[in-house]
């Protein structure tokens, strides 16, 4: 049976240990009670925020004036498929780096490089989570939600979730609720090639060589580690929602300004980092961009403060409020748009909050 809580402090149930009261707080450990609770609350005319790990979310001081359902499902299940392929349906629920070491023990290739991700399986696709190459997109399958605005359960296949960097159908709409997830992953001792230049160089080998799956899950973690992007409750700089940007992507205009403004700050033959991206765009680095906009590793505004490994982690190390974290989102934001002329975007779902 599903438990209920009134006034609960949202702050324990994120990373960065910020956020006010809910109204109404619900642990649901079974698809059934998820499914009764978001039901009961939509019947209701309440306001709903389904609750993970809280590793990627950004809750107001006030806190939220509805219903939160804390997803605790949990079980996983093993399909056989043909040709060396193997199907795993996880539950909402499940912890994301725990299934991601069991995928590398068992010699189950796809999702090695995406290991230290904090959260829950069921955000991996509303935010196509991905990192050091790999995008979980390129394995999932199958999602199956709850729909909201028709009552019932639906199974969307990896089209209809429609993938993009660091989106998807799910995200910025409340319609879906996630129950479990399918990913289609390989059967081996070896990784997928690594892609992600950093990754390859921590390994010793080349972009596109294999390595052995444990190989690669602990160098993915030791970099993670190296940017504070493992949780610990010992070190403050892991007290964050991760990457607190995303990369921008940009057009051919939006890139030629940035050329132009690169030279003028840093002069003719400075380069900044360049990747292709789908029709004709090209994405660059939200880190580079802050550092070069004059921001330091550690650089505080209040109780806030950058990161002390990674200019992209915006962390709560002292006990401040969501409203001193915006405010230093909002310096690092605007230093960048006066720079380089580049608009960055949030990465963490804000509720209740907005830049």
């Amino acid at each position: 049976m599903a438990v209920f809580a009134e006034d609960v402090n949202l702050a324990g149930y994120t990373t960065l240990r910020l956020g006010g009261p809910a109204r109404r707080f619900v642990e649901a450990t079974t698809e059934a009670e998820l499914v009764a609770a978001v039901r009961q609350a939509d019947a209701a005319g309440e306001p709903l925020l389904v609750l993970g790990g809280g590793s990627n979310l950004v809750v107001a001081d006030d806190g939220f004036p509805g219903t939160v359902v804390h997803v605790g499902t949990r079980g996983t299940e093993i399909i056989p498929s043909e040709g060396g392929g193997v199907l795993v349906r996880v539950q909402a629920g499940e912890e994301w780096d725990p299934f991601v070491a069991r995928c590398v023990e068992d010699g189950l290739a796809g999702v090695e490089c995406l290991a230290g991700i904090p959260g829950r399986v069921g955000a991996t696709p509303i935010q196509n989570v991905g990192a050091y190459g790999q995008d979980v997109s390129e394995t999932i399958v199958e999602v199956r939600v709850y729909d909201r605005e028709a009552g019932t359960l639906v199974a969307l296949d990896r089209d209809a979730c429609r993938f993009t960097y660091r989106h998807s159908v799910f995200k910025g709409s409340d319609r879906y609720v996630v129950l479990d997830v399918t990913y289609a992953l390989r059967q081996a001792e070896e990784s997928q090639p690594i892609a992600y230049a950093e990754l390859a160089r921590e390994l010793g080998v080349q972009p596109g060589d294999r390595v052995p799956l444990k190989e690669a899950r602990e160098a993915v973690l030791e970099l993670r580690r190296g940017k504070g992007m493992v949780l610990d409750p010992a070190d403050p700089d892991t007290r964050s929602a991760g990457s607190f940007f995303t990369n921008p992507i940009l057009d051919a205009a939006q890139l030629a300004d940035l050329e132009r403004r690169v030279a003028d700050r840093l002069g003719p033959d400075a380069a900044f980092p360049r990747y292709p991206e789908s029709g004709g765009r090209t994405k660059t680095s939200a880190a580079w961009l802050i550092d070069r906009a004059g921001f330091a590793k550690g650089e505080a505004l209040g109780p806030m403060r950058i990161s002390t490994k990674h200019t992209l982690a915006l962390t709560n190390p002292d006990g401040g409020s969501t409203a001193d974290l915006l405010a230093l989102a909002r310096h690092v934001r605007t230093g960048v748009r006066e720079a380089f002329g580049v608009e960055l975007v949030n990465e963490p779902v804000f509720v209740g909050v907005r830049l």
